[in-house]
Formats: C-alpha cells, sequence, structure tokens
C-alpha cells in the first residue's frame, strides 16, 4: 500500500505475502541510487535495553556511508528516539531525493500528524526541517519505507544489528556533586 501525501510517500506493506515484492522495489530503488547524485538514503533503527534507547542512522549516496551517529538516551520510548533519529537525517539532507528506511512507519506518519501528541516537538522541528528542504527547490522529495527487521535487506539489517549490540555505559554521577 502506497499513501500519498505529495511530495512526501510512505511505502509500507502490510501483507506478508507481498513483502518480496515490497522488498524488491526496495532494493532497485537502492540499486538506482548508486547513479544518482541526489538520492540521499536515511537507513534508521532503534532498540531499547534496560531502559537505554540506542538509535542508529546511517546517511547513504550512491550507497556509500556518508555519516553514521549513534544515540543513547534514557527513560525515552522508542518512537521518540525514531523520530529524533529522523530529524537528525533530515536536517542534513541537501539532496533532492531523500529516502528514509525504517521499521518505524507508524513513529514516522507522528511528523504529518499536526494534532496534540506527546511527540509533538520533534513533530514540529520535523515539518519544519522538511519546510526548510521543499522551499530550496520544488523537485525536493522524502519517501518513507518500511523495512521490517525480519526482512534482513542488508544495509537496513546493518544498522538493526547494530542498534540491537551498540554499548552504552553511562558515567555515575558523584553524590557528592565534585
Amino acid at each position: 500500500m502506497i499513501i500519498y501525501l505529495t511530495p512526501f510517500n510512505i511505502v509500507k506493506c502490510k501483507d506478508t505475502r507481498a513483502r518480496t515484492v515490497h522488498l524488491n522495489k526496495l532494493k532497485n530503488v537502492y540499486r538506482a541510487s548508486k547513479d544518482n547524485l541526489n538520492t540521499l538514503f536515511i537507513i534508521s533503527d532503534t532498540s531499547v535495553k534496560n531502559s537505554i534507547t540506542t538509535s542508529i542512522t546511517h546517511i547513504q549516496r550512491e550507497q556509500t556511508l556518508i555519516t553514521k551517529a549513534t544515540y543513547h538516551a534514557m527513560n525515552i520510548s522508542s518512537t521518540e528516539a525514531e523520530l529524533f533519529a529522523i530529524r537528525c537525517g533530515i536536517s542534513q539532507a541537501i539532496y533532492i531525493t531523500i529516502i528514509v528506511v525504517t521499521d518505524a512507519i507508524p513513529a514516522a506518519k507522528r511528523i504529518f500528524n499536526m494534532s496534540c501528541h506527546p511527540f509533538q516537538l520533534h513533530s514540529i522541528a520535523i515539518s519544519r526541517d522538511l519546510r526548510i528542504f521543499f522551499n530550496k527547490d520544488p523537485r525536493n522529495s522524502i519517501t518513507f519505507w518500511d523495512c521490517p527487521s525480519d526482512d534482513e535487506w542488508p544495509p537496513y539489517h546493518l544498522v538493526d544489528k547494530e542498534s540491537k549490540t551498540s554499548k552504552f555505559y553511562p558515567t555515575q554521577q558523584n553524590v557528592l556533586g565534585l
């Protein structure tokens, strides 16, 4: 199922029988980006372990990693962390086509939800970044691709694995304030 929110697209596959076709389409888009200098892939995933949320974002151009960001936070939801990771990727976008690959399409849909919700601050910030992005060039577009972790599409699988195995060692605050 594709929901068109021009110039936004959300490509989500709900039917497990159609997942192979969906994944092949994503692979074709990714393959085509090798020769397209104006396409930026933002591949992000989040995991929560022991109240520590880890978000990993890979930003790729021409199938080459240009930026990798790792974020750790305590006591936040995975939705909030996903929105933050998407926001960080979009804020760096200077290309005509942005493709965000995530397993958190419900979180991505929050970006376009202007009603009150707990993640509204992220939605407003992302909307501001997108407004700047779209005002730069009328050809600019963004597409969100659903990629569940169990599909094991190699670029996403790498990010998913990193988010689940990333180590975070919080520093202990000195009780005396010293």
